[in-house]
């Protein structure tokens, strides 16, 4: 591709995920002060995030692949978003904020599909080029919590009681608009479904996959994967109000290190695929997020705040080793035919199911473990989800056998 077209890439690649990290991160931790919402409530908030992605397909499947240019889309969901941000960023009380962050995410899921879309149609090829332009997102995600931490405070003591965190969304609704507009001159991804084409139901879910389920093997990881998604919810809903709860500095910024993390691990997760094979590196991805609460619950801000942070940087090792390694197995298994259906179904149960369910029980165990005072107690909340990820850690050893695997194939080669 040309120069001019790796630096708008990048650019949208950048914005995409500063956008979802300027206000996703701080959610839990701005709902409860600033809202006095409890935190059921804040898991209905973050369900938010997989009721989109179980609607995304159809958005994707029904309009994008048939109608309209991907870019074209792109921006109009930016543009639309940015005006529920803002009225996110004027909302003074949980029943009126809910609807609006409910129709942000039916929106902006979609759009984690489309920019892959606009820059896949561009790369010659994916494997060699799409990383260098995806870890721009990641890259996007990090300045966002930089800022809101180191620049501007917002997530300070003194911020949060002033009510500063509000002022994410309106940077987020700023950044979405800029983006929006910005879409409009990225490179034309026409559609690639004729429109005369017969749709179907089984299409766009991608359950044309589900005969994957087949193979026990395959059928243990999918089960492993929604469930996986219970412990990994909490930590997307809580860690952030936790953090600030028990007095750690800067704490967004801090969670920073988790994204840092990932492009450190993604680079090495060939090496433990080759070395290890593919169970040992979901065993791997599995185990750090059973020790990343382990430390959680036993970390503290002052003498063990290492313990913490070292909790944040496990993230690499616990997203990487599992969902990308989980999507080159899926990726293997699937036939030509099949490919795209596959990664539609996993990212359904995954993001989607077992996202739903995980922010559901995070709510009503954070509130089941909330103290008169308004604290928690946060060791006992943490310990359920490195529990839950134990048993899960067992099971899946138990019941996945390396045999005929792509990654034992990789190991031997």
């Amino acid at each position: 591709m040309t120069s001019t077209t790796r630096v708008k890439l990048s650019t949208m690649m950048f914005l995409e995920f500063f956008i979802w990290g300027s206000w996703f991160v701080t959610l839990g931790t701005y709902l409860g002060a600033n809202l006095q919402a409890s935190a059921t409530q804040t898991g209905d908030a973050f369900s938010t995030q997989s009721w989109g992605a179980i609607i995304a397909p159809f958005i994707i499947g029904l309009i994008a692949d048939r109608y309209f240019n991907a870019e074209r889309i792109l921006g109009i969901l930016h543009l639309l978003g940015a005006v529920l941000m803002y009225l996110m960023y004027k909302s003074t009380g949980f029943g009126g904020f809910y609807p609006l962050v409910l129709g942000y995410m039916i929106l902006y899921m979609p759009t984690l599909a489309l920019v892959n879309s606009v820059s896949f149609n561009q790369v010659k090829s994916a494997e060699k080029e799409f990383g260098s332009l995806r870890v721009f997102g990641t890259l996007g995600w990090i300045v966002a919590g930089l800022l809101i931490s180191y620049a501007f405070h917002w997530d300070s003591p003194e911020g949060q009681t002033a009510g500063m965190l509000k002022n994410t969304f309106l940077m987020t609704a700023i950044a979405s608009a800029v983006l929006g507009l910005f879409s409009f001159i990225l490179p034309k991804t026409p559609p690639k479904v004729n429109r005369s084409e017969k749709v179907s139901l089984s299409g766009i879910l991608g359950l044309d996959a589900l005969k994957l389920l087949k193979d026990k093997n395959y059928l243990v990881f999918f089960i492993t994967s929604i469930l996986i998604c219970v412990p990994l919810a909490f930590y997307y809903q809580l860690a952030n109000p936790f953090l600030s709860e028990i007095h750690i500095a800067n704490p967004t910024g801090k969670m920073t290190f988790g994204q840092m993390s990932e492009v450190l691990f993604m680079l090495l997760l060939p090496v433990f695929f080759i070395r290890f094979g593919l169970k040992n590196t979901l065993l791997i991805a599995m185990s750090a997020w059973a020790l990343r609460y382990l430390l959680f619950a036993h970390g503290d801000a002052e003498g063990r705040a290492w313990m913490l942070i070292l909790g944040i940087a496990l993230h690499g090792i616990c997203y990487d080793f599992f969902f990308v390694t989980g999507q080159i197995y899926t990726d293997t298994k699937a036939g030509e035919q099949v490919k795209s259906a596959a990664q539609g179904l996993i990212t359904l149960a995954t993001y989607g199911l077992g996202m739903l369910i995980g922010f559901k029980i995070a709510g009503i165990v954070a509130d089941f473990y909330k103290r008169d005072n308004g604290s928690h107690d946060w060791v006992h909340i943490w310990l359920l989800p490195a529990a839950i990820a134990i048993v899960i850690v067992i099971l899946f050893a138990i019941l996945f056998k390396e045999k005929g695997t792509a990654g034992a194939k990789a190991q031997k080669a």
